[in-house]
């Protein structure tokens, strides 16, 4: 059975049209009609992870890689996962030497795209972000205002909430027992960020 031919099965199995399906996994009518059909010959990997979310399979099975078709109920079928660097320790509260070493190797979701992790130190980003926690970071220069980041200021890491203004930087803390971090145009010339936190683990 085709990839395609699963996806049709399990789809009336639930009692779903085609049009219902595509607006579960945000694409047409016309597309859930292309996966069935085997019009679309390598289906992108989110895509097989949603509709084996919505249909209720594991990926693997969707795909025919294996006969284990039903995922039990209240579990999701576990994400691909992908192995990246693990490049030191982040302060989650007073910033310490990001050591740029690889200390070893972090298994985390596929989706997530990240690029290595960081072990937090310190409670300056708690309830959210722990003292311990593995964060997971997307190597990118640019973060939008609010989204959590970390930050390179003189060669010392830190992870904090970005706000960028056309006169100052401002690292917020979540804790509000931790003052923000505000560095005005002018008084550090290396401050760069590293990337943008996607995703953390807790209790490994």
């Amino acid at each position: 059975m085709t990839t395609g031919e699963r996806i049709r099965q399990l789809r009336i199995e639930k009692d779903m049209t085609q049009e219902m399906l595509g607006e579960k996994i945000g694409v047409k009518k016309a597309a859930i009609y292309k996966y069935e059909n085997g019009l679309v010959v390598n289906l992108k990997r989110d895509i097989i992870e949603k509709l084996a979310n919505v249909l209720e399979v594991s990926p693997s099975y969707l795909m025919g890689l294996d006969d284990i078709k039903d995922v039990p109920q209240g579990f999701q079928p576990v994400p691909s996962m992908k192995k990246i660097p693990r490049v030191g320790r982040i302060a989650c509260g007073t910033p310490i030497l990001a050591e740029e070493n690889v200390e070893e190797y972090d298994s985390v979701p596929e989706h997530w795209k990240a690029d290595f992790t960081l072990v937090c130190v310190g409670d300056s980003m708690a309830p959210k972000i722990q003292d311990g926690d593995l964060v997971a970071i997307k190597q990118q220069e640019t973060v939008e205002n609010g989204q959590i980041a970390a930050v390179l200021i003189d060669n010392e890491a830190t992870l904090k909430r970005v706000y960028v203004y056309p006169d100052k930087l401002i690292l917020r803390p979540e804790n509000p027992n931790y003052e923000p971090i505000v560095i005005m145009n002018g008084e550090s010339s290396n401050i760069r960020i590293e990337g943008r936190a996607v995703g953390f683990c807790r209790g490994l």
